[in-house]
């Protein structure tokens, strides 16, 4: 039986390559030799490259996304996405396989640079019955130091509120600002150093609750629930990839919460017409008796303490029947 050539692409264009150099540890280590010709491709933006057994750096030919080995062309059946951030996370990357017709395993184009974009996310999830919070978004070129004191943020929002850029992921440039005062500015020309736009949203006061959901076979198929519980004020870049905060998997919360988590999820993954692994994250509000949804993952870490790898176990499965899953679902769908 000849085994499926797939192309494993990590690095990206942003800060969070580094984040995807470890998650590819854990994906390679855990792919199905077996199975799978796993080729790795690192996109940067030097150039993309695959490194051969040998040592030798090849580049790819980007006209038909191939490598050539040994004299040898090979053109891949899949591939697996494991860049966060762009191109990977945003669609452009999505956008370049559909014109060559190659399938892979996250969401198509046009999710992918929705979900993106938060401010466009909320949007779509309120317009569906969605729980959200309540937000402002900010742009650059209509921004000074001085005009959040008399903005629209100031004036329909309640306080606290997060303030994050708009497009990205991994909680950089992320901050919580308790009162509309200098700090207020300061956040948000720390998130305009990330971004061109900045969302500032209510904050919502539950617990935070995460779950990760894929199709396999068709099925939609939530993971077990995990709980964050940050050391910080909140979830940001250190809480989420330094150790600082404490995840709980499967989390300790009544089956009649965790229902509501899992059916706001699915509803999520379908109104977002959503493909392969996605994280959804939510603040349950207790007093509500409602799940507010924050944001959508749409290559969410694989990195051996990420969040969905721990989901994945709790669920019973191993990586590798996770990512033979992941591959299976897309090779049927091309």
């Amino acid at each position: 039986m000849i085994k499926p050539k797939i192309a494993f692409v990590t690095g990206g264009f942003s800060g969070e390559a580094e984040i995807s150099y470890k998650s590819a540890i854990t994906i390679e280590k855990n792919i199905d030799k077996k199975r799978w010709n796993l080729y790795k491709i690192d996109i940067t933006i030097n150039g993309w490259f695959y490194k051969s057994p040998s040592g030798n750096k090849i580049e790819v030919d980007k006209n038909d996304f191939s490598i050539t080995v040994d004299e040898e062309k090979i053109i891949f059946d899949a591939v697996l996405i494991g860049i966060h951030g762009t191109p990977g996370e945003d669609g452009k990357l999505q956008g370049y396989f559909d014109t060559l017709r190659i399938p892979y395993t996250s969401c198509d184009a046009a999710t992918s640079a929705l979900t993106f974009n938060k401010s466009f996310t909320v949007a779509v999830a309120a317009f569906s019955g969605i729980n959200v919070s309540r937000s402002v978004l900010l742009f650059k070129n209509n921004f000074t130091p001085d005009s959040y004191r008399d903005d629209e943020l100031v004036k329909s929002l309640r306080f606290p509120v997060f303030i994050k850029p708009n497009n990205g992921g991994s909680s950089i440039g992320m901050s919580k600002v308790n009162s509309p005062s200098e700090e207020l500015g300061k956040a948000i020309e720390k998130a305009f150093k990330e971004d061109d736009q900045v969302l500032v949203e209510e904050f919502i006061s539950g617990r935070e609750l995460t779950i990760g959901v894929f199709k396999s076979k068709g099925e939609i198929i939530p993971l077990p629930i995990t709980e964050i519980i940050s050391k910080k004020d909140f979830f940001d870049y250190e809480a989420k990839y330094l150790g600082a905060s404490e995840e709980i998997t499967p989390a300790i919360i009544e089956e009649q919460v965790a229902e509501k988590i899992r059916e706001a999820a699915v509803k999520i993954y379908r109104v977002f017409n959503c493909r392969g692994i996605v994280r959804i994250d939510f603040i349950y509000n207790k007093e509500e008796g409602k799940p507010y949804m924050l944001e959508i993952n749409t290559v969410p870490g694989q990195s051996e303490a990420s969040i969905v790898p721990q989901q994945v176990h709790a669920m019973g499965w191993s990586l590798e029947d996770f990512y033979t899953a992941l591959i299976e679902e897309c090779l049927h769908n091309r």
